[in-house]
């Protein structure tokens, strides 16, 4: 069991680790060094003897491992990224980078993305550390760079260039999953993630006859690709449902007392109520246009314009969003992948889910587990070319009205030291018996 010691570290790691600036725009200004150096430190305090990683100077990972007791039992890497998005100060109650502690919350960055799970990792290891404590099979500790971007400096980097450190590992568990979710009925739902829909940022070009605003031009560039990103933003995408959608729909529906009908999954979504939003963004592919670059003069019709698409798409789904897009974009527009990552699918009927399912209800008997799909992705995605099956597991306790996915890159990110506190015990109860 966790003790006394590392509730109080958790919160403190957190506070520590929101105060450091790891801000990631995406044009690799980023530093993780001085966050890396921070865990690191407390993990040889903890008696590991942690790997510092670089691609890119000042774009740190660090890795560590925890040999078990079992050397025939496969390995489970635990990783957290710390990196985190852009915040505006103004906009804040708080200074996003204070890690302040007020009324028992901790504000800042990175409070629920996700350096209150890198405090937890860290809170966790130190305990066992204290206690004398050993897994039954070996845990690998990655904290990673660059996971808000590309991740060409953080997992893939890792994953590509130095697998040997990760050697053994089967399963992973990171962020994004045993959260609380409130229904308003008052339901304790516990999402944990068997899946990911996979990443397909697209590239639109338009090409044209470049000419003077005031002439005619049936090759205007911007018009074509006008029309294609209005084809795409207006598109209805076919119900697919997963393996991990199918049983998070199951699992759903019984919880609310009704069968599932995976026929007609508009009507199972709506008897859900507040419940489907833990579906609803994963029962499809999606393309949302989020960027548009055309022109420099109003008076002059440019040769070519740009756009950019946040694509993603099931497990099986990528053959029918590549045909989908050569469709929408049409002859006169051609796309490609800025960014591209698998889509991930886990088993939810696995030992190892079964145990995070058991941790969860050990320390919330009245919440429910449910599996569920990312809309998004995680490093995940790069770990997986190791062969390393991933699953979304951040445990936190949250009281009702507290929105936990709408501060993910939110205003106001915050954790309830409760809540960090409920993530240390679970997450500890998890490995000791994973």
């Amino acid at each position: 069991m966790a003790d006394r010691q590392a509730l109080d570290e958790v919160v403190t790691f957190t506070s520590d680790l929101i105060r450091i600036d790891t801000t990631n725009r995406g044009g690799g200004d980023c530093r993780e060094r001085p966050a890396a150096e921070y865990a690191a430190a407390r993990l040889a305090e903890a008696g590991l003897t942690p790997t510092l990683l670089e691609r890119t100077p000042g774009r740190t990972n660090v890795v560590a491992r925890i040999e078990g007791t079992d050397p025939s039992a496969d390995a489970l890497l635990l990783h957290g990224h710390l990196d985190v998005v852009p915040a505006e100060a103004a906009d804040w109650s708080v200074h996003p980078f204070s890690g302040e502690i007020r009324d028992g919350v901790v504000w800042g960055r990175g409070a629920v993305d996700m350096k209150n799970m890198d405090a937890m990792i860290l809170a966790v290891v130190r305990a066992w550390a204290r206690q004398g404590v050993r897994p039954r099979r070996d845990v690998v500790i990655a904290f990673t760079a660059d996971e808000e971007a590309s991740a060409e400096d953080g997992s893939g980097f890792l994953a590509d260039r130095h697998a040997d450190l990760f050697e053994g590992c089967t399963e992973g568990v990171s962020e994004s999953g045993a959260f609380t979710f409130h229904d308003g009925t008052g339901r304790q739902i516990y999402p944990v993630a068997a899946g990911e829909r996979g990443t397909g940022w697209l590239k639109l070009t338009a090409r044209g006859r470049a000419g003077h605003g005031s002439k005619v031009n049936r090759d205007n560039a911007v018009t074509r690709l006008a029309a294609a990103v209005a084809r795409i933003g207006a598109h209805e995408w076919p119900l697919r449902l997963t393996p991990t959608v199918r049983a998070a729909l199951t699992e759903l529906a019984a919880l609310y007392g009704f069968e599932a009908d995976l026929d007609d999954v508009d009507a199972t979504l709506e008897k859900l109520g507040p419940a489907a939003r833990l579906v609803e963004a994963t029962v499809r592919n999606s393309a949302n246009p989020t960027m548009l670059d055309a022109g420099y003069k109003v008076n002059v019709i440019p040769g070519e314009a740009v756009a950019y698409v946040d694509g993603r798409y099931l497990p099986g789904g990528e053959d029918e969003f590549r045909t989908t897009l050569d469709r929408l974009t049409g002859p006169d527009v051609e796309w490609e992948f800025d960014h591209h990552e698998v889509a991930l699918q886990a088993p939810v009927d696995s030992p190892t889910f079964a145990r995070m399912r058991a941790a969860v209800e050990e320390f919330a008997p009245e919440g429910h587990v449910v599996p569920y799909c990312m809309s998004g992705g995680t490093d995940a995605k790069q770990f997986s070319r190791l062969g390393i099956t991933g699953y979304g597991f951040a445990p936190l306790k949250l009281p009702e009205g507290f929105d936990y996915q709408a501060l993910f890159h939110g205003v106001d990110e915050r954790v309830p030291v409760e809540a960090l506190h409920f993530g240390v015990r679970v997450l500890d109860r998890f490995l000791r018996t994973a």
